[in-house]
């Protein structure tokens, strides 16, 4: 069986809205602050998490060790049920997000791809099915914003066939 190739399109705010939040700057929800010398842009992602059993909202940062390799080959998908996930780089750079509706299973023809402006962040909607966050260079910094500890929320499954993403 030959593997499925994916391409990814440019990220934008209405082609990830069934997926999540894009996260980025813009004109709109603005306010000043510190004596308006400061712009701030309030409410960029929806942030969802069950605090039951432990659970809290939690920041961390996550760094690449080790780049991917484009074309990039992958079988398996997660999501995490008891809440969204961010992810915004720390510096520009563009990065690659392949997402899939949330349901019980995951079917490789609903697999999109999407490549941000290195701008961007992303917060997954909770259960939304996706490939594990890739870098294409060692060092590449995140701020995520999840769920932490409690019941188990990252759920994994094995895709039916190969998917190669490209770039």
């Amino acid at each position: 069986m030959v593997d499925r190739i994916l391409k990814p399109l440019p990220l934008t705010a209405e082609r990830f809205a069934p997926f999540g939040d894009v996260i980025e700057t813009s004109a709109t929800n603005t306010q000043g602050m510190n004596d308006a010398r400061f712009e701030r842009f309030d409410d960029m992602a929806d942030i969802d998490v069950d605090t039951e059993n432990g659970g809290h909202v939690a920041i961390s940062i996550a760094r690449s060790k080790t780049p991917s390799v484009f074309p990039h080959r992958f079988d398996m998908v997660e999501r995490h049920p008891l809440g969204s996930q961010a992810f915004i780089p720390l510096a520009p750079f563009p990065f690659t997000i392949v997402v899939a509706p949330r349901g019980e299973s995951v079917d490789v023809n609903d697999l999109e791809a999407f490549v941000t402006n290195g701008r961007q962040g992303i917060n997954y909607h909770r259960g939304t099915w996706h490939m594990p966050l890739i870098s294409t260079e060692e060092g590449q910094r995140f701020l995520i914003v999840d769920r932490a500890p409690g019941e188990r929320n990252c759920e994994t499954v094995i895709l039916e066939e190969a998917v190669i993403l490209s770039l």
